[in-house]
């Protein structure tokens, strides 16, 4: 009779899973503008509650308007630069042409391919550009959408989260259900906030040194290629590879010799390994608590279900995950696999005293 319970409970686990991750995935428009209207949220929060704690002149009714402005000025600067630097390099396409064919020939040499040298002309001719285009403006027009839906999630989150403490009052009507779940709410929040707190400061000291060595090597666009550095970092370990590959494939193609491309290849290399191997895992690892291997599966899978916006919000996605099946005593064990140090439910009590004596 167990085995049985316990295999139509296993059933029932494989069926939910597979229900769950088709809606995610067939949703996935709808919901990842959600997500990152919630991530934005979280962050704005977070800033604002660490402007009221640790800088006093600043008045408590004015934390929230100086982080909001913040967060989405930087998003907003990040952006601008991103638009106005792609305009430029494909302006310079036609000065890199030389360069890029002869990258082409000696890859050709190298692989041992049959047939002709391709060109930059032949490999655009076999784009279609008419068709490439109408991709690139559709995909354009979708990015902007996105972002208008992920505003207006935004905007609306505020208030629903002022609403929140009385639902919860009127869903949970026993006093230790009601804090049971603002305990879940919190240790969601909390991790969530300081992973994202870790996350950019992190990224903002990369790409900073990214950029100050790619100067000095004098590599072109350089700001642009550290601002896709620092969205880059936010994908867990596959990010510092694309970074070190992509501004390494730029070098390649701007320097007519290896010095500087082995150059570029290196400065970028080591400020990933140094700050992503020493500094990064020991702040980062309070934060999440998920063990590497988890890392790695949760971005195979979210970005497998929510393309690149996944790749971005595996992590901190995967921790409200794990916090939530600690809850419950048949999902728990899933939970524990998932934290680094077995424990998937720190204590919010002696964290935040530990902050509070810190600062």
């Amino acid at each position: 009779m167990a085995i049985s319970e316990t295999s139509q409970r296993g059933a029932l686990w494989i069926i939910a899973a597979g229900v769950i991750a088709v809606g995610l995935y067939y949703l996935r428009d709808p919901l990842t503008q959600f997500a990152m209207a919630l991530f934005l949220w979280l962050a704005i929060d977070g800033l604002a509650n660490t402007l009221d704690k640790r800088i006093p002149f600043i008045p408590k009714l004015l934390a929230l308007p100086i982080a909001l402005v913040l967060v989405l000025g930087l998003v907003a600067l990040i952006g601008y630069v991103v638009v106005d630097n792609i305009a430029e390099i494909l302006g310079d396409l036609t000065r890199y042409e030389f360069r890029l064919n002869q990258v082409l020939a000696q890859l050709h040499q190298a692989v041992g391919a049959p047939g002709g040298i391709p060109t930059v002309r032949d490999l655009i001719a076999q784009l279609e550009p008419g068709r490439l285009a109408g991709e690139v403006g559709e995909s354009i027009q979708n990015a902007a959408s996105a972002t208008i839906f992920t505003l207006i999630f935004l905007a609306f989150l505020f208030p629903a989260a002022s609403q929140m403490k009385g639902k919860l009052n009127r869903i949970f009507i026993g006093k230790g259900q009601r804090e049971a779940a603002r305990d879940v709410l919190e240790r969601i929040r909390v991790s969530i906030e300081r992973y994202l707190w870790v996350q950019t400061v992190m990224s903002l000291v990369i790409t900073t040194l990214t950029y100050i060595t790619l100067i000095i090597i004098g590599l072109e666009n350089a700001l642009f290629w550290s601002f896709l550095i620092f969205f880059l970092n936010y994908i867990p370990t596959i990010g510092s590879i694309f970074a070190v590959v992509l501004t390494t494939a730029v070098a390649l193609v701007q320097f007519p010799t290896l010095g500087p491309v082995i150059a570029v290849f290196a400065g970028v290399s080591v400020w990933q390994f140094v700050i992503g191997n020493f500094i990064q895992p020991r702040m980062t690892g309070e934060s999440l608590n998920l063990s590497a291997v988890v890392v790695l599966l949760a971005l195979a899978i979210w970005g497998l279900v929510w393309g690149i916006v996944g790749a971005f919000l595996a992590a901190p996605l995967t921790v409200m995950l794990m916090i939530v099946l600690a809850q419950f005593q048949s999902t728990r064990w899933i939970a524990i696999l998932l934290s680094a140090d077995g424990k998937p439910t720190p204590d919010l009590a002696r964290r935040s005293k530990s902050e509070s004596g810190s600062n």
